[in-house]
């Protein structure tokens, strides 16, 4: 490693040691003078090797803590029952409610069928763009039946979980369900959300998801960047 700053030198065995598992999420890093007297440099260097893990995504500095592991992701749980929130984290997960809920009719290309009464009921509409570590990884589109769910068009989904705000004031619960997956060149509008190449191809989804409650479904359509990550989940 002759030639290779020293800052680079401490941030390569640092990160080394978060990669193989040395340190859990949430686990502290030794102090930055533990560093210096382990390593032999001065706090500057220490500091610009800290702040180069920071940029990784790989740790984060809080003023009288130190630096604190946070585990790359590398899968992403947009497929869990339990839902994207529980099964990234809230650390890493941020939702931009792009249209808030509203109460409109079914469109007329609605990729499942609906029951006879879903379809006279109408459905709660709403979309979102979904960032992982302050990128925009997937823009998701959700109708739900309008069926007993009174003043939900009402309440704040900007970084909150939608399943969460169905369980806790709706003891709605999902069960499982059914979905579609299929590689997709995207449109102009979901390429500029996404921040995508021109040519890059998305993972398009589309979801019915059965609930606890008798001919609720929440549907979704959702276009996702796996040029990094892969999706997980269980139903």
């Amino acid at each position: 490693m002759n030639g290779v700053p020293q800052y680079r030198k401490l941030y390569k065995i640092l990160r080394k040691h978060i990669l193989e598992g040395m340190y859990a999420e949430g686990d502290l890093l030794p102090s930055e003078n533990e560093l210096c007297s382990i390593h032999g440099i001065t706090r500057p260097t220490v500091r610009q090797a800290l702040e180069e893990l920071v940029k990784d995504g790989l740790i984060l500095k809080r003023q009288g803590k130190g630096s604190i592991v946070r585990k790359p992701l590398r899968n992403i749980g947009i497929l869990s029952v339990a839902g994207t929130a529980s099964a990234i984290g809230h650390s890493y997960l941020k939702t931009a409610i792009l249209q808030k809920p509203v109460v409109k009719s079914w469109p007329e290309d609605f990729p499942f069928e609906l029951s006879e009464t879903e379809n006279e009921a109408g459905c709660i509409y709403m979309e979102r763009l979904r960032y992982v570590n302050e990128i925009p990884l997937f823009y998701d589109i959700n109708h739900l039946p309008n069926l007993n769910i009174p003043r939900i068009t009402r309440r704040s989904f900007e970084n909150k979980s939608l399943f969460d705000i169905l369980r806790s004031h709706y003891q709605i619960e999902i069960k499982g369900g059914e979905q579609k997956l299929k590689a997709i060149l995207p449109d102009e509008r979901i390429i500029n959300l996404l921040k995508l190449q021109p040519g890059q191809p998305v993972l398009y989804l589309e979801r019915k998801l059965r609930t606890n409650r008798e001919g609720f479904h929440v549907y979704s359509t959702i276009w996702f960047n796996s040029e990094k990550h892969a999706i997980f989940g269980s139903f």
